[in-house]
């Protein structure tokens, strides 16, 4: 396996300079969200999709944009309403009165990566118009199903559920999103360079591409080679195992959780730390490959129950329990 690892190794450092120049080139627009920016480049590498939680304003759009400019991608931005259609979305058949045919019209979903703008602003109809398209990557009109193009992404947006206007986001939906991400504002001395970059009429600053479509196809399979220990793999099961019985690790919070974490969560953990250890240049994963990215993977899996909302305690609190208690390899 040693020989396995030291090939792996070879392949990462040759394409690390590539993901490097990428973060580069997108942090020439986006300033003081380099976490957005990582798990964003994270995501794509595991071929799945991203919800984005935070106050308008944070440039969670504009990150988005940027990186689809940076990997020269189709991009197409939703603005997710409370009076969109489904098929404002997916498309739909269109009548002929000449022919008396019915045509196909496709809608904005057929695109590399789709921003879907505050979706919890449209109703749930529309939601979940998105799901087969996320998780069977293809979407039907009429009777006829279309595969969407590879790579295919959806990057959501919410405003904080306490806004007025939106809709909650259901279990099976959230649950399609690989990492849920809680952006907060940029310290003082990022925003004061965020105010000498972006005060002006014009601010667009120009992003060269830096892959194709194609490339982000190698490194998914580049970031599926890694290396990952047995150990590791047990104590990503240990983690989800930790969400559903709890009483088993000696942790005492069994009454705060409604649902615990899905198999999707096992899932996801593994995924996610073989690509931030790619992103960090490793041919192998470590436990704080796992421990990186486990808040992102579980804080949306984690169901609490309202005695837990009486307490004041967040799904947030509870994995950091897990996580601080839960033995490390």
């Amino acid at each position: 396996m040693a020989v396995d690892v030291k090939q792996i190794a070879e392949k990462v450092e040759r394409e690390n300079a590539l993901l490097q120049q990428l973060r580069d080139e997108i942090g020439k627009v986006i300033v003081g969200q380099e976490y957005l920016v990582e798990r964003l480049i994270l995501a794509m590498l595991c071929n799945h999709h991203v919800l984005i939680e935070g106050v308008p304003g944070l440039a969670k759009t504009l990150s988005v944009t940027t990186l689809a400019r940076t990997i020269q991608a189709s991009f197409q931005r939703i603005q997710f309403t409370p009076d969109l259609l489904p098929a404002d979305l997916i498309g739909t058949l269109i009548y002929n009165p000449k022919t008396g045919d019915f045509a196909t019209k496709k809608g904005p979903i057929f695109a590399h990566i789709i921003l879907a703008d505050e979706i919890n602003r449209a109703p749930a109809k529309v939601q979940s118009a998105l799901l087969e398209a996320m998780q069977e990557r293809q979407v039907t009109i009429g009777e006829e199903s279309y595969p969407l193009e590879e790579p295919f992404m959806v990057l959501a947006t919410q405003n904080p559920i306490e806004q007025e206007g939106t809709y909650p986001l259901p279990e099976a939906q959230v649950d399609r999103f690989m990492l849920k991400l809680k952006i907060t504002y940029p310290n003082r001395d990022e925003e004061h360079t965020i105010l000498k970059k972006m005060a002006r009429s014009n601010p667009n600053v120009e992003v060269s591409p830096i892959m194709q479509p194609e490339d982000v196809l190698r490194l998914r399979a580049l970031a599926d080679e890694i290396y990952m220990d047995e150990k590791i793999e047990e104590y990503i099961v240990s983690l989800v195992e930790a969400t559903r019985e709890p009483s088993k690790y000696g942790l005492e919070i069994g009454d705060l959780i409604r649902y615990g974490a899905s198999p999707r969560a096992t899932i996801f953990l593994a995924m996610a730390a073989k690509a931030n250890a790619l992103l960090e240049g490793r041919g192998y994963t470590t436990p704080q490959d796992v421990k990186t990215v486990a808040m992102d993977v579980l804080r949306h899996r984690v169901i609490i129950t309202y005695e837990a909302e009486a307490e004041e305690k967040t799904s947030e609190n509870i994995v950091q329990q897990v996580l601080d208690t839960v033995e490390v390899p």
